[in-house]
Formats: C-alpha cells, sequence, structure tokens
C-alpha cells in the first residue's frame, strides 16, 4: 500500500513531538537534579567519601562547694589508625610497638582488622606527649594522633565513694561520675577526611575539623574541709580499732546537702584498678543495710511524744526487762534502771521503756512514722547502688515484732536514711532530700546554668515535738549514754547505738555495729553528723564509747570551721567520779613553733600536737583556743614562713 506524503509528514511531526518531548524532560530532570536535588546528592556523597576521626570532649570539673577541684581532665594524645591507609603494615608494626610498649603481633593484628577505625590500645590510649612527638616524626600513613581526655582527681582518695570515677572512653562508671555521666560527658568532636571506596585519602580535599562540646561543671555540696576532718577520723578509727567497715556522712539538715561522706575500705579513683571490685562498687553509706539499735530509739520517741501517748515527765518502772507475749525481752542493763522518768529512759537508752511506746502507739502508727520517716524507702540521693533497708510487712506484726523494732532490732536501714530521719528532727520536722549537686556551671563562661534547690520530702512531726525531741537528744550527750560527744560551748544533741549483727537468721557472738548521730547546735541545727562502726576490736564495744567522741570530734572542728559562735545556755555535762575531766585548749596560733612547744609541754596539759604545712608560725590552730577537750587529746597546728596577721 503507497503511503502519500502527508502521511509521512505526520508521522514525522508526531516523531519530533515525542523527541522534543523526551528532551524537554530530560531537561527538565537534569535542572531539579543539578537545581533541587544537588545539595542532597553531595550530602549523600560526601556521607560515603567521609571518614571520621573521633575527638574526645574534656569531661566536666567537680568542684567541693566553695571551688576546691576534686576531679579535672587533663588533654592526653591517643593513636588512631585507618587500616585501609596503612601502604606497610608490617613495617608500620614494627616501628610503632616499641614505642607504645606493645608487642609487634598485637599492634599488625590491630592494623590488620577490616575496619575503617581501631585505637591502638592499650599502649596507644592516652599516652605521653613524648611517645606523641616520636609517633608523628615518623609519619606513617594511616596513623593519627588525637587528643582523649584524662581524669586526674588531684586529693587523691578524698570523697572516693562521691566522686566515683571514668573509664577509658570517657564514661562515668560509679558515683557522681556515673549518675551525672550525660552532663559531665559532653559531646565529642572530629576530624573529618575524604577517602575512596578503598579508603585511601583523596587529593585535594581540606579536612574539617569539628570542636567538641565540652561537658558542664559540676560544683557540688561537698565542703573538702569537712570531708578531711571526717577523713581524718576515720583513718584513726581504723588505726585504734581496726574495723570490718566504717561508714560516715554529714548532711545540711536545712536543705539535704551532703557536706561529706566517706567509708572504710576506700580507694583512689585515679588507681581504681589497684583496688577490689567491692571496695569501689559499694558505698556502704548509702547502700549497707544493718540493724540500727539505739539510734533508732529517735522515731520511737517522736512518734510517741506527736501522738501524746507520753510525756517526758511520766514515770516508768524498769525491772531488767519487758514481757511481751509471755516472754521476757531484757534490758541492756542488768537489773534495769528501776523507777525513772521517760526523760531518763532515753538518757538511759533503757530498752523496756522504749518497748512501753511502741506498745501504746500499735503497730499501725508506729510503722507509719517509721515510713513517713523514710525508711524502707531509698532517700532519693543522687549516687547509684542506694539500698532500701528492710521492714517487717505490717500483715507479719506481732507484739514481739513491734517491740524489737521500737528499740532498733529486727529491721534494717542504711546511714543515709537514718541520717535524713534525724535531719527532720534537726530542721523543725520536714523530710529532706538528700542531694550532692549544689549548682551546675557553663565550662566556657563559668555562669551558673542550674541552681539546685532544697526539696521537702513531707512533713513527718510537728515543730513542737521536734524541739522536745532534739532537747531531749542534747540531755542524752550532757547526762546520758552519749557523754563522749559533749563539745564545751556548744549544745550537741545525740544518739548512741550498738547493735548486734545478724547472720543466717541468727546474731554473731561478738560482732556488733556501733554508731551514734549527733547534731549541733542543738537550738540550731547547722550540722547532723553520723558514723558507723563495723565490728570495733576494744574491750568495751558501746556505741557510746566508741563512736560518740568521733563524732563529737567531727562537729567540734566542723563547727569551728564554719565560724559558727558558740552557743549561750544549755546543759552542762553531768561528770561521776570514773568520768575523766577535760582540759582547755591554750592559745597556740600566733606563736612561733619553739614558743607552742615550751607552752604545750610545759603546761603539763596532757595534749598531743600534730603540724600540718611548714614554717616557723602557726597561723591556726584546731580546736581553737578555750576548747575544752578529754586529755590525750591532739591539737591541730597550721604552720606557714610568715605570721598570722
Amino acid at each position: 500500500m503507497r503511503v502519500s506524503n502527508v502521511v509521512i509528514r505526520k508521522r514525522l511531526v508526531i516523531v519530533l513531538i515525542a523527541l522534543a518531548a523526551v528532551f524537554c524532560a530530560l531537561v527538565l530532570r537534569l535542572g531539579y537534579v543539578q537545581m533541587i536535588q544537588a545539595p542532597w546528592l553531595t550530602e549523600q556523597a560526601e556521607d560515603l567519601w567521609r571518614r571520621n576521626i573521633p575527638v574526645e570532649a574534656k569531661r566536666g570539673v567537680i568542684t567541693d562547694r566553695n571551688g576546691e577541684v576534686l576531679a579535672y581532665n587533663g588533654s592526653a594524645p591517643t593513636i588512631v589508625v585507618i587500616p585501609s591507609q596503612v601502604k606497610d603494615k608490617e613495617s608500620t608494626a614494627r616501628q610503632l610497638a616499641p614505642v607504645l610498649d606493645m608487642t609487634y603481633e598485637k599492634v599488625l593484628q590491630t592494623i590488620s582488622k577490616r575496619t575503617l577505625l581501631v585505637y591502638l590500645q592499650p599502649g596507644g590510649r592516652k599516652i605521653t606527649d613524648e611517645k606523641a612527638r616520636q609517633v608523628r616524626t615518623m609519619g606513617l600513613p594511616g596513623v593519627h594522633v588525637t587528643e582523649e581526655g584524662k581524669r586526674y582527681y588531684p586529693h587523691e582518695g578524698l570523697a572516693a565513694h562521691v566522686l566515683g570515677f571514668s573509664g577509658v572512653d570517657n564514661q562515668g562508671l560509679t558515683g557522681i561520675e556515673r549518675w551525672y555521666d550525660d552532663r559531665l560527658k559532653g559531646e565529642k568532636g572530629r576530624i573529618s577526611f575524604f577517602a575512596n571506596a578503598k579508603g585511601q585519602e583523596m587529593p585535594q580535599e581540606n579536612d574539617e575539623y569539628v570542636a567538641p562540646k565540652d561537658g558542664q561543671k559540676l560544683v557540688t555540696t561537698l565542703d573538702a574541709e569537712i570531708q578531711t576532718f571526717v577523713e581524718r577520723e576515720l583513718e584513726n578509727v581504723v588505726a585504734k580499732y581496726n574495723p570490718d567497715g566504717v561508714m560516715a556522712v554529714v548532711a545540711d539538715p536545712k536543705t539535704g546537702e551532703i557536706l561529706a561522706l566517706a567509708n572504710y575500705p576506700t580507694y583512689n579513683p585515679g588507681n581504681y584498678r589497684s583496688y577490689p571490685q567491692e571496695t569501689y562498687n559499694r558505698n556502704l553509706s548509702i547502700w549497707k543495710n544493718f540493724e540500727p539499735g539505739s539510734t533508732f530509739k529517735i522515731v520511737t520517741l517522736a512518734a510517741a511524744l506527736e501522738e501524746k501517748k507520753i510525756s517526758l515527765t511520766d514515770r516508768f518502772y524498769d525491772p531488767g526487762y519487758y514481757e511481751v507475749s509471755g516472754r521476757k525481752i531484757r534490758c541492756w542493763k542488768a537489773g534495769g534502771h528501776g523507777s525513772e522518768t521517760m526523760l531518763d529512759v532515753v538518757e538511759n537508752s533503757c530498752n523496756p521503756g522504749f518497748m512501753l511506746m511502741g506498745e501504746r502507739l500499735g503497730k499501725e502508727t508506729l510503722f507509719r512514722y517509721i515510713d513517713q520517716f523514710g525508711f524502707g524507702q531509698k532517700s532519693g540521693i543522687d549516687l547509684p547502688g542506694e539500698g532500701k533497708g528492710v521492714m517487717f510487712r505490717l500483715e507479719n506484726v506481732g507484739p514481739l515484732e513491734l517491740a524489737t523494732t521500737s528499740f532498733g532490732q529486727g529491721v534494717a536501714v542504711t546511714p543515709i536514711q537514718q541520717v535524713m530521719a534525724v535531719s527532720a528532727i534537726a530542721n523543725g520536722g520536714e523530710l529532706m532530700k538528700p542531694h550532692l549537686v549544689k549548682e551546675w556551671r557553663d565550662p566556657e563562661t563559668d555562669q551558673v546554668i542550674e541552681q539546685v534547690q532544697p526539696e521537702v520530702v513531707r512533713r513527718v512531726v510537728s515543730e513542737n515535738t521536734a524541739k522536745q525531741v532534739r532537747e531531749t537528744l542534747e540531755s542524752v550527750v550532757a547526762r546520758g549514754s552519749g557523754k563522749n560527744a559533749f563539745l564545751e560551748g556548744f549544745r550537741v544533741g545525740g544518739k548512741t547505738g550498738t547493735a548486734q549483727v545478724a547472720e543466717n537468721g541468727a546474731y554473731k557472738s561478738g560482732h556488733y555495729i556501733v554508731s551514734f548521730i549527733g547534731m549541733a547546735p542543738v537550738d540550731n541545727p547547722r550540722l547532723v553528723a553520723y558514723i558507723a562502726i563495723d565490728n570495733p576490736k576494744a574491750p568495751l564495744v558501746f556505741g557510746g564509747v566508741i563512736a560518740a567522741p568521733v563524732v563529737g570530734n567531727i562537729l567540734g572542728d566542723s563547727l569551728h570551721y564554719l565560724g559558727v559562735e558558740p552557743s549561750k545556755g544549755g546543759l552542762k555535762r553531768e561528770y561521776q567520779y570514773t568520768d575523766v575531766k577535760p582540759v582547755e585548749v591554750p592559745p597556740i596560733a600566733g606563736m612561733t613553733v619553739q614558743e607552742a612547744q615550751k607552752e604545750m609541754y610545759g603546761s603539763g596539759l596532757q595534749l598531743k600536737v600534730e603540724t600540718a604545712g611548714t614554717g616557723s608560725y602557726i597561723v591556726e590552730q584546731q580546736p581553737a583556743a578555750g576548747t575544752k577537750v578529754p586529755p590525750g587529746s591532739t591539737v591541730r597546728l597550721y604552720l606557714s614562713d610568715k605570721p598570722a596577721r
């Protein structure tokens, strides 16, 4: 069939139109790719070509409340290798191994891995500047020197269980280093370069440096001076009594701020690998559960006074036991205390008197107060590993369990729970949430980012009841079992504790935890201090004999350091013929060392001398002049090359 010219022309037009449409589509597509998709495609390509060498951020500085640095990061060089860029792996391994104190085989194995980037560890992590200089001088392809942060603890073991430590990868592992890891570690930076599919660096491409963002500065509630006082006393306790463990906490009762927290055994965070895991993983002051003994009687007393089940002038007769469900539970004093007031019951730490209080309260009321004071639950302190304690379930509490709980036996608590419960008595009746962070600061400008405010958990007793309990505890120190915590010039209140340790459902013969919790000044408490000593080796194992003087020393030194004015009024200590009367510390600050020695040794005061610092002049003394202390006490003299102004 013959095709006409008209048909041919029509077909040609259709083909031309189709070709034009295809051409236009290609032009539009090209324009879309070049104009619209270009940034996205470039980004995708760069992601394929880009190789990153991480640059660690500096971990945030940690200080005490006064700015004393407790932990900081120094910069340390680290060797990283991009295996695909290493041209001669055998030669590279031979050159690096001796510099990094690693075996040739280990280095070769590491740089032969089929991966983007490897650290030469352990020898190449956080090395000296000299080693880094040697590696740079070699100019080995694929071998790069970057910077990592190395954590330093300038006071070594001070507040070790509070601070914790961080690992080689800049991650917090224990303590507040772990609890606040997200804010302390900052954000990593990087050194970026472009490489082809074989991992070879692409020529004529500039490297890119993205600076890391340093971690925030953490200002703790700790006071390094008070922490030092506490740790000094722990060292003395360990040297004198060789205990299995010691726990101590000092808090501001009005805010819940922890001013000091220490344990024995302890460790140095900068060298934690040299210590057993249980030493640095167990913060005894917040983790250990044990029967509190008589320090728990403060809760029973507060509940009985608040519920008006007793008054301090009520009389009670202690025959040496209290009968519960046909069973006689004996007082610690053989033969009992006889006729006494309820104030005497507290002073004497008389178990039968407290069993009477528990009986009058009843199990529902007593255990409600125990719960309100924070026992059987975590306090919420910002540290990992906190314990909850162990309480009887209410449905399992019979007359016997009620009786033993009322004087601190059969239940288990933690030191931090006891400190916060007694802080509620000290501050007028409010349970506070304990905390270790005072504020957060910007690492560059040092401007405050966030201030942590005190947090009231709940009111547990009235101000009037709290005041009654405080005054009663002052009587315990002035006239009762806590006399060894008495401080001349300051009103101290407190309670002793001596608890036998249970194991496998039975009490271990001769194994006790002795404790003392105290506050001062009683009329306006600034501090609450607690110490518990596990299994001290001594002829007389009582909280009043072993633990009370330790808390007295901590409170005395801390109050003087804080500049707290001596108390007016208050109870005078009652002395028995067996008590050792204190001596008055003479004024020594301002003297030369020679003058002080003549004064101390010529006075016959039976005081020991301990010096700190160097120089010929004494610029400060602890305890202060005029303080009355037991004979044989140590007076610490702080020396300088220049006389005090």
